[in-house]
């Protein structure tokens, strides 16, 4: 959406109040957000992963990965999902339309991730550690500050703002090369 946003291609408009949890409304995302074109973005994303690695069991996973976030969205969401471009028939069951619902929910499931890896890896040093509950720490901060702080002031610069979240990718490197699997 990051990059179709900041070339026209889908649509975000600041509306606050569409519902309680977020301000924006998604006008139309067809090849980021329907199911058929995440179907496609998961199939593309784990068969790059199992070309570069040839590790077909994390390829699934990542391509599961990839797909769930359609599942989530449709959850969260109003009635903005299409399932594929030019689609008519928009998915989204409104959990949004609730912020206790919402903090809720997706309280329940940052914790359950957080407690799974945390379960299926350890730290190989301090650091590992470290990065790990920093990491956390930042995102439950980032969340409060989303639930409570204004709305970005125009399209273009949440556009730009969304960007940073490429920064988390060099920051998840940095903490798998400092964390290892449970045996």
């Amino acid at each position: 959406m990051i990059f179709s946003g900041l070339l026209g291609i889908e649509h975000v408009k600041i509306d606050p109040g569409n519902t309680v949890h977020t301000p924006l409304a998604f006008i139309d995302y067809p090849y980021s957000h329907s199911l058929l074109m995440t179907l496609v973005w998961s199939a593309l994303f784990g068969g790059i992963y199992f070309a570069i690695r040839r590790d077909r069991p994390g390829a699934v996973m990542l391509g599961l990965g990839v797909a769930s976030h359609w599942v989530l969205d449709a959850i969260t969401h109003r009635p903005d999902l299409p399932l594929a471009p030019g689609s008519a028939t928009l998915i989204g069951f409104g959990l949004w339309n609730s912020m206790a619902g919402t903090i809720i929910v997706e309280g329940a499931m940052f914790i359950a991730a957080v407690y799974l890896y945390a379960k299926s890896t350890r730290a190989k040093d301090k650091t590992g550690s470290i990065a790990f509950l920093s990491l956390i720490a930042f995102l439950v901060i980032a969340y409060i500050f989303d639930a409570m702080g204004t709305p970005p002031p125009n399209e273009q610069a949440l556009a730009w703002f969304a960007l940073t979240g490429w920064l988390f990718v060099p920051w998840g490197w940095w903490i798998e090369r400092h964390r290892e699997g449970r045996v």
